[in-house]
């Protein structure tokens, strides 16, 4: 699941915006100003950041400047909202690290159909699309995680752990790795964190026999196999 921070200070917009983006299976944070964007963004690195060009204080374009010129938030993918519709205040926004730019007021789906080509671009994995290895098969669309007819629980972040595995099956990831393409970010988390989702995941993939299709690689990290799987019926 997604996670988007929706940086806008008119609250019925952000309210309006965040309802939509929930009802589409988005996690949504609201900040109303550059000074709580920023706190968020401190906190937990989102996959996408919806960012008002007027705000209060601090403007979105400074906040995206700001962004692109640390290391952390680089790659952070940003589309600018903003009711500025002229060439030279679009070609600022993207200037400034923009990845997309919206006017207002914009539809819905226009919206929408961007937030899933921007994320397109910048994490494949974070498609639709159902990913299987072995007789294991994850469907993003639906949440559902299958071996043949038995369907496993997963939480949230075993989901997204075994998703992004699956999706780069036989690739040994370390931690930090991990870290960095399943919870978003490894500034205010540690390592260890990981060891105790992947043991989490293991005992959701039990029922099924699919438990040491986690590999652990001795110094390395973690990896995904169907090998071990190939050999239980």
């Amino acid at each position: 699941m997604s996670q988007v921070l929706v940086v806008e200070d008119e609250a019925a917009i952000a309210e309006l915006i965040s309802l939509n983006l929930r009802h589409a299976g988005y996690e949504v944070t609201i900040a109303a100003n550059a000074e709580q964007a920023q706190a968020a963004i401190d906190g937990v690195l989102p996959d996408l950041v919806l960012l008002d060009w007027m705000l209060p204080g601090q403007s979105g374009l400074a906040l995206a400047r700001r962004w692109r010129a640390e290391a952390r938030t680089r790659e952070l993918p940003i589309i600018m909202l903003t009711a500025r519709a002229g060439e030279v205040d679009k070609i600022s926004g993207l200037d400034a690290g923009a990845d997309d730019y919206l006017t207002k007021p914009f539809s819905t789906n226009e919206l929408m159909a961007r937030i899933r080509a921007v994320l397109r671009r910048k994490a494949p994995e974070a498609l639709d699309s159902a990913v299987e290895v072995g007789r294991l098969r994850l469907d993003p669309s639906t949440r559902r995680v299958t071996r043949g007819d038995i369907e496993l629980k997963l939480g949230p972040t075993e989901f997204r752990l075994l998703h992004f595995l699956m999706a780069h099956p036989e690739r040994v990831h370390s931690r930090a790795q991990l870290l960095d393409r399943v919870w978003g970010d490894h500034v205010f988390i540690e390592e260890r964190t990981v060891d105790v989702h992947v043991k989490r995941l293991r005992e959701a993939l039990a029922p099924a026999n699919c438990s040491t299709m986690i590999e652990t690689v001795r110094g390395a990290g973690y990896r995904l196999t169907q090998q071990v799987a190939e050999t239980q019926a």
